[in-house]
């Protein structure tokens, strides 16, 4: 797997809406991270184990997956807990490589769009290894835990209706 020589993580918010031909665009923040984490114009996107979002990273993260595999395996050793490896590896390396052009077009995958709940409205969201790729309706429904971002979607909701009204 591809060195991320300088990948300083994920940070910030954008915004992205549904284009012609059924592509959204990684915002450049992102898309530049992911360039350099990935070697080249590669997106990693599964389901969020826990939240109604999706996760997005560069191929980098496939060696850091695999570290978390052993320790994970390694720990319900030690605490003599049942491990089934090749479940957890399934839910670790169930990623989606998707490739996108120069301007950040990709396409989402249909089994994505239905596991993200993804409609015509995207908010990424930066937590430093990885970003979340929420439909700015579910990540509404989040608790207070997740004020900042609610309202950092809102504003780009807000924004581009207006910038819709003036057309």
């Amino acid at each position: 797997m591809p060195e991320a020589q300088n990948f300083t993580g994920f940070s910030g918010q954008a915004f992205s809406l549904l284009g012609e031909k059924g592509r959204y665009v990684l915002p450049p923040a992102f898309r530049n991270l992911v360039k350099e984490s990935s070697d080249g114009r590669i997106l990693c996107i599964d389901k969020h184990p826990k939240l109604d979002c999706l996760v997005g990273f560069g191929l980098s993260r496939h060696d850091e997956l695999e570290a978390q595999l052993d320790r994970e395996e390694d720990l319900a050793w030690k605490r003599q807990q049942d491990f089934d490896r090749d479940t957890r590896a399934a839910q670790l390396f169930g990623y989606l490589r998707v490739p996108f052009d120069d301007s950040g077009r990709f396409i989402m995958p249909p089994h994505l769009v239905r596991l993200g709940k993804v409609e015509d409205q995207l908010y990424f969201h930066g937590l430093g290894r990885f970003f979340t790729i929420w439909n700015p309706v579910e990540l509404a429904r989040m608790s207070d835990d997740w004020a900042g971002a609610k309202e950092a979607c809102a504003d780009f909701v807000a924004d581009h209706q207006a910038k819709a009204k003036r057309k």
